[in-house]
C-alpha cells in the first residue's frame, strides 16, 4: 500500500483510543443506568463522566489534528456517492463525540451535580439545577448516545465491507502499524 494513503500514526493512535473509550463508556452507561443508588453507582457514574470528558478532550485533539494534517484520500475505486456518504458519517459521528459529553455536563449540572474530571478539578455547572431540564437531557443523551451506536456500526459495517468484500485499502490504511491484513 503507498504510504501516503495511510493515516498517519497520531491519527490512527487517536482513532483507536476513541475506539477503546467508546466501548468502554457505552456499556458502563447503560449498567449504570439500571443500578439502584448505591455507592457503586456513584463511584460508575463518576468513572462515566471522566471517560466523558475524555472523549470529549480527545475528539478535540483529533479535530485538531484533523485539521493540519490532511487525510489520505479514499480509494478511487468507492464510488463518488459511498465517498460523500463516509463523509457525513465521520462528520455526524465527530459531532456526537462532542455534543453527547456536553449533554452529559450539562444533565449533571441541571440535576445538580457537578462534574469532577478524575476526581481533582470540578468543572463549572453548565445551567442551574433544574430537575425538568435534567429529565429531558437524560433522554436527550441516551437517544444520542443509541444514535453514536448506530453510526458506529455503520462505520464498522462499512470498513468489514471495503475490506471482505470490496478488497480495498479502506480498513488498511486505519490500522496501527500499516499492516496487510
Amino acid at each position: 500500500m503507498n504510504p501516503s494513503a495511510h493515516y498517519t500514526t497520531t491519527a490512527i493512535s487517536l482513532h483507536w483510543l476513541a475506539a477503546l473509550l467508546i466501548i468502554a463508556t457505552f456499556p458502563l452507561g447503560v449498567y449504570m443506568h439500571e443500578l439502584a443508588l448505591s455507592p457503586l453507582k456513584l463511584q460508575l457514574i463518576s468513572y462515566h463522566k471522566w471517560l466523558g470528558v475524555t472523549i470529549f478532550l480527545l475528539t478535540v485533539t483529533r479535530l485538531a489534528w484533523r485539521a493540519t494534517h490532511t487525510p489520505p484520500p479514499l480509494p478511487e475505486t468507492i464510488p463518488r456517492w459511498q465517498q460523500r456518504a463516509a463523509h457525513g458519517l465521520h462528520l455526524l459521528l465527530y459531532v456526537l463525540l462532542l455534543v453527547i459529553p456536553l449533554t452529559g455536563w450539562v444533565m449533571s449540572s441541571a440535576k445538580g451535580f457537578p462534574v469532577v474530571y478524575l476526581g481533582l478539578v470540578q468543572l463549572p455547572d453548565l445551567v442551574g439545577k433544574d430537575k425538568m431540564l435534567g429529565e429531558l437531557l437524560t433522554t436527550a443523551h441516551q437517544m444520542l448516545n443509541f444514535g453514536l451506536l448506530a453510526l458506529v456500526g455503520m462505520h464498522i459495517a462499512a470498513a468489514l465491507k471495503h475490506h471482505f468484500i470490496e478488497h480495498d485499502t479502506t480498513l488498511r490504511r486505519m490500522l496501527p502499524f500499516g499492516k496487510e491484513v
